[in-house]
């Protein structure tokens, strides 16, 4: 399935700009969201991104985390941890000067659980704001839960099913009904730092939780399709299932698990050192002290839910509250195509020139769907966007830049496919890349060879005509006859052929196991 849910009907065609629209990320509505700052002051960290750039799938200008804990203790005193607070203010001192500096507007703070709850909660707000001039919006477990289920809409328009987000000292859960709306929404007190304070058993401890995710799941759909995991400690426990599994792609957006293969996980978990986990995970010692009970919490949801598929969403309440200030236009459209265009815009060399690319290289894929158009579509825009790499390693950057590049929307498959068909733009072979074996096995043989198709279509074309390849020449594939045709209706089109057009012409037709042919005429 694709990162992106598609809908039953394929879009509407726009004449000039295909199925993707007219670019909005240099609109005034785009424009006005171009340097956002979030603070988000959780029961475990305090927070604050500043995202820049193409509104729709936002690049993330500054991201700094700080691990303050106060939500330590709560359960035994009911007030925020005094450490915590002392940490929290110094973090929200530095914040608020950052964003003075990098002239933010607007600037954005909210508080969770640990806050929301504590006893000294207002009296925290009223001291961060005398001292950073912040104001801090308390948010409630039903608006959190909103706010963190548009976060993952921000990354897959269209999703469908659960998110679970967990904080420190809270859990949420909502339910995203396919529309791009959030439907019900419930919380509870399943935070790991609210657990470890309860005084009992672990058998009493797990029993409680068991009862507690049971309460929680009431009035969501039984089996949810897909359950979208939100928040730190689930991001932690990702990173121990990609170790465990030896998993090729360290990206944690976007990775899916199987509900057996995170149960196997969660055993594995319960029989390894926790310190020796951190070792080998890069997790910090704060973060790992709240794994373990956090993955009796995931093995019970999973347990309970019985989702049929797992995945990992960076994307929670910073980004939701992003999401919240798009306009309804801006929403619909497709964050992967609108950070190629403008990463186009920002970097290729004669910007615009990828649309031109997918209309002489789309014949090639005559029965392509829209999930695989978006693709081809996002290949052809960002062809160029590295050109400033060295020529000995521009093939390795771009295969670097897709594959691990912050885009939403797209499967790990669809990020080694775009990665696979942007190296063969500027490399015919593999061989010596360190791109072959681990990666490739994450798509399926035949999209490997579609993507380099892809990548030697672009190749020929980019370099047959720099300004617009389709006003001299034009592709035709008939995969019956297995001969693929180029053909040449421009005098500038005859001169423009020449031997190295004609070299990767022919590479391109051999990469198709068709025979290369050339015809003259209008």
């Amino acid at each position: 399935m694709s990162g992106r849910q598609m809908r039953a009907e394929e879009p509407e065609v726009h004449p000039e700009w295909g199925p993707f629209g007219v670019p909005l990320f240099d609109g005034p509505e785009a424009q006005s969201l171009s340097r956002v700052g979030v603070i988000d002051i959780g029961s475990n960290s305090v927070r604050m991104v500043i995202f820049d750039g193409a509104a729709r799938s936002p690049a993330y200008f500054f991201n700094e985390k700080i691990l303050c804990g106060l939500g330590a203790g709560f359960s035994e005193t009911g007030l925020l941890n005094p450490q915590g607070k002392i940490r929290a203010l110094a973090a929200l001192r530095r914040f608020a000067r950052l964003a003075e500096a990098a002239e933010v507007s607007p600037m954005l703070a909210v508080a969770t659980a640990a806050v929301r709850d504590a006893k000294d909660g207002l009296a925290f707000r009223e001291q961060v704001r005398a001292e950073t001039g912040l104001s801090i919006r308390v948010i409630d477990g039903a608006e959190e839960a909103r706010l963190s289920a548009q976060g993952v809409l921000l990354g897959w328009p269209g999703a469908a099913g659960l998110i679970c987000d967990i904080g420190g000292s809270s859990m949420e859960l909502a339910e995203l009904k396919g529309s791009g709306k959030v439907g019900q929404r419930a919380t509870s007190d399943l935070g790991p730092l609210k657990l470890m304070g309860m005084t009992c058993s672990k058998k009493a401890l797990r029993a409680h939780i068991k009862a507690e995710v049971a309460t929680l799941a009431k009035g969501f759909p039984e089996t949810p399709g897909r359950l979208f995991l939100v928040g730190g400690s689930w991001r932690a426990i990702a990173r121990i299932d990609m170790e465990r599994r030896g998993y090729p792609l360290k990206v944690l957006h976007e990775y899916r698990m199987t509900p057996k293969g995170i149960l196997d996980t969660l055993k594995y978990i319960d029989g390894t050192d926790i310190e020796a986990l951190r070792a080998r995970t890069g997790t910090s010692p704060e973060r790992m002290r709240l794994v373990p009970m956090a993955a009796d919490v995931l093995r019970a949801l999973v347990r309970k839910l019985k989702p049929r598929e797992i995945a990992i969403s960076s994307y929670g309440i910073r980004e939701g509250l992003l999401y919240e200030q798009m306009s309804d236009a801006l929403k619909e459209r497709d964050p992967l195509i609108e950070a190629a265009r403008h990463s186009e815009a920002q970097s290729a060399r004669m910007p615009g020139f990828g649309r031109k690319l997918y209309r002489f290289v789309e014949p090639l894929f005559p029965r392509a769907r829209h999930d695989k158009k978006r693709l081809i579509r996002a290949a052809c825009l960002l062809h160029d966007v590295s050109w400033r790499a060295h020529p000995d390693y521009r093939a390795e950057v771009c295969f670097d830049n897709a594959t691990r590049a912050n885009l939403g929307g797209m499967t790990h498959g669809e990020r080694v496919y775009l990665g696979l068909a942007l190296l063969h733009r500027y490399r015919s072979s593999r061989v010596g890349t360190g791109f072959d074996t681990e990666l490739l096995a994450l798509l399926p043989e035949d999209q490997v060879r579609e993507a380099e198709i892809l990548g030697r279509a672009m190749r020929f074309g980019a370099m047959f005509a720099v300004a617009n390849p389709s006003e001299h020449g034009t592709l035709t594939y008939r995969p019956k006859r297995r001969e693929l045709i180029l053909r040449l209706h421009t005098d500038a089109g005859r001169d423009l052929f020449g031997e190295v057009a004609q070299a990767r012409f022919r590479a391109l037709a051999s990469a198709m196991d068709v025979e290369p042919i050339i015809e003259q005429g209008s």
